[in-house]
């Protein structure tokens, strides 16, 4: 009886708590006469404020202290490799790495495209090399000549040892000579397309194994056995399952 008296007391004093009218309290305002100066900061606004203004002092107290400690021997690559442009850090030595021509290519035409392209071109030079044949000197090889009956053989044999063969390269018309230096030009300009293709596919094949998953390193100049002016990566062996 007692327990419950307590309980019905204790209830009864929250409630009348509870009714008793509370004064409302307000964060002070702006003043009047401040009120130009915007809204009154409160502490909360204080505390950000001061967290960003000790961490910037921070960063200035630390780039004073590197700046202090400087070794007046320390030299980096990038320190003569990039500059600055109008307040923008730029790179030198990428604007000049590929040809117009290659760069509308890498832009317009992804890697499968220049693969058929190059082995386009090497099927042509094939065809063109096996074509031509050098006409200053005469071949070595010989000649097997295939006749009906003997009399056929010996007017073969006459006039091989006649001296009928080939004739010589300054014996040819101007015509000739013409489309034979002609095809010869075509020839080195196909070959110099080969190797323009070949760059360009290297350098798109190599990005794109780069782009791949996997960890990978660049190797230094002492660890790659072939010295080469390209840039050698070495990837982590995985275990595959």
């Amino acid at each position: 009886m007692f327990f419950a008296d307590c309980v019905f007391s204790f209830f009864n004093m929250s409630s009348l708590r509870n009714a008793i009218q509370r004064r409302a309290h307000k964060e002070r305002a702006q003043p009047k006469e401040r009120k130009r100066f915007g809204l009154l900061e409160k502490h909360k606004d204080y505390v950000v404020r001061a967290k960003a203004f000790h961490k910037k002092e921070d960063y200035l107290q630390k780039l004073k202290e590197k700046a202090a400690f400087r070794n007046p021997d320390e030299f980096y690559f990038k320190m003569i490799n990039s500059k600055t442009v109008d307040g923008v850090h730029k790179q030198s030595g990428d604007s000049n790495k590929y040809t117009e021509e290659e760069l509308l290519l890498m832009k317009s035409q992804d890697i499968g495209y220049i693969l058929q392209k190059l082995q386009s071109e090497k099927k042509k030079i094939e065809r063109l090399t096996a074509t031509l044949h050098s006409l200053d000197s005469q071949p070595s090889n010989k000649h097997v000549y295939y006749a009906e009956d003997r009399e056929d053989a010996k007017r073969i044999l006459s006039e091989t040892k006649s001296g009928g063969g080939l004739p010589a390269f300054e014996d040819l018309p101007d015509k000739i000579k013409r489309r034979t230096a002609a095809s010869y030009r075509e020839l080195e300009a196909r070959r110099n397309r080969v190797q323009e293709l070949e760059k360009v596919y290297n350098e798109m094949a190599l990005k794109q194994e780069l782009q791949k998953k996997g960890k990978k390193r660049k190797l230094r100049e002492d660890e790659i056995v072939c010295p080469t002016s390209r840039p050698v990566y070495k990837w982590r062996t995985e275990r595959k399952r």
